[in-house]
């Protein structure tokens, strides 16, 4: 049985960094690809990053490209998620979603392309 569980959340002043881990145990393989996902207050949910390690490309929205990166831990079976330059905009749950194979298409924005998603962590940005 598969369990992903973030951590690595909390309160930060705007300006500051936070860094992410999402942990899969149960995964035979390993972590092929990863996406973080979003969520506000009020909003829906949304993509943040994602990579597949196959061709090592990451994928970004707009609103994080040059402040967020995505790394593996392979041995440890743990995805990081970097955010730099945090703003109040940033405030969100942060979901981790994995899967043991690389993207089929480029689907990493499509929330049915992950096979295991982690309960979220809070992130909290303050002015």
């Amino acid at each position: 049985q598969v369990q992903v569980v973030e951590s690595g959340g909390g309160l930060v002043q705007a300006g500051g960094s936070l860094r992410l881990a999402c942990t899969a145990s149960g995964l035979t393989f390993g972590i092929y690809a990863a996406g973080w996902f979003r969520q506000a207050p009020g909003k829906e949910r949304e993509f943040v990053i994602a990579k597949d390690w196959s061709g090592g490309y990451t994928y970004y929205a707009n609103s994080v490209k040059g402040r967020f990166t995505i790394t593996r831990d392979n041995a440890r079976n743990t995805v990081y998620l970097q955010m730099n330059n945090l703003k109040p905009e940033d405030t969100a749950i942060y979901y981790c979603a994995v899967r043991p194979s690389y993207f089929s298409s480029s689907n990493y924005k499509n929330e049915g392309a992950y096979d295991y998603w982690g309960q979220g962590t809070q992130v909290t940005v303050s002015s």
